[in-house]
């Protein structure tokens, strides 16, 4: 049995930051950020809202589309770095405020590529047979761990999120297979300092503006540029694919040069590439969803399509699947 994609949802709070903004607060400009990233502007949440209302309203859409009660799901898995508390899990409070009151659920963490591998455990739950609807979010306020005095990291991140439910495929579409990796010495080159149990918060921390993301950004672009390339062609290489077999790639949106180049390693042919980096920025485990939910017209039954990921960690991996339905 396969788990196959039957409806997708994305989310974006309505706050638009523009490179011109930011410019007013570091020594950055439109240009600059363009020509290095492909970002020109990206949302922002506001004050007193969380992951949480943008896994609600992703789901929502869902909910919409199928015709399906809340109390029907079955589990909820949430890829975030940026949970509304450090407990309850995220998937607790979504579950509870969209009234799926018979789902279970977790937070999983890994990242630019929480989405992949929650999409890989969600599957795995409806393989089994034991489960029938599962959603996957993947969702981030980086707004909230991303210092805004920082240039390196400022104009990367932004708010959003997506999700999509898993239901067991009637044929032969699906996910097909997966390759998911990761290395921890990535830790020194890109992590949030304070907040966990090695240091927790204090004066200390605070004053010293340890609970924001830390990037050292050509290691990072070096390691991406190489891993997320390499896993995609692996992953076609192991399923006999060619570049003129694959539909569409769907690439975590980090960095406009990246994806280019994990497209130019799968020799695909640049209408083949999703792209909306330039609206939303870095949404970190939202990337992938928000692919979805803005190209999901484009998709057709049977069509193949590779999902690609870097994130700290470090963490990447690929996914290769046959969309399920047209929409």
């Amino acid at each position: 049995m396969r788990a196959a994609i039957t409806a997708v949802g994305g989310y974006v709070p309505d706050k638009v930051v523009t490179n011109k903004d930011l410019e007013k607060l570091v020594d950055t400009s439109d240009e600059w950020i363009q020509s290095r990233t492909g970002i020109k502007e990206r949302r922002k949440m506001e004050d007193g809202t969380a992951t949480s209302d943008i896994c609600v309203a992703a789901i929502g859409k869902i909910l919409q589309k199928k015709n399906l009660n809340p109390k029907d799901i079955d589990l909820i898995i949430v890829a975030t770095v940026t949970p509304d508390h450090v407990f309850p899990a995220t998937a607790n409070i979504v579950s509870d405020k969209i009234g799926a009151t018979n789902a279970w659920g977790f937070d999983l963490g890994a990242a630019c590529s929480g989405f992949l591998y929650a999409l890989e455990t969600g599957a795995k739950f409806i393989e089994t047979g034991k489960h029938k609807k599962v959603i996957v979010c993947g969702a981030d306020k980086m707004s909230a761990i991303v210092n805004y005095q920082d240039r390196n990291t400022c104009i990367i991140f932004g708010d959003g999120g997506g999700a999509v439910l898993l239901e067991p495929s009637e044929d032969e579409n699906g996910i097909v297979d997966s390759i998911l990796r990761s290395d921890g010495s990535g830790k020194a080159y890109l992590h949030q300092k304070a907040g966990g149990s090695l240091n927790p918060p204090t004066h200390e921390t605070i004053e010293a503006r340890e609970h924001y993301v830390f990037q050292e950004g050509k290691t990072v672009f070096k390691f991406a540029v190489t891993n997320m390339a390499q896993v995609s062609r692996d992953i076609m290489d192991r399923n006999n694919l060619k570049g003129e077999d694959i539909d569409y790639l769907a690439a975590h949106q980090a960095n406009l040069r990246i994806i280019d180049a994990t497209a130019k390693r799968m020799e695909l042919e640049d209408d083949k590439v999703l792209i909306n980096i330039e609206k939303y920025g870095n949404t970190t485990a939202g990337t992938i969803p928000l692919l979805f939910s803005d190209f999901e017209s484009k998709f057709k039954k049977g069509d193949n399509i590779v999902l690609a990921a870097f994130g700290g960690g470090f963490t990447w991996g690929s996914v290769y699947l046959k969309w399920a339905y047209n929409s």
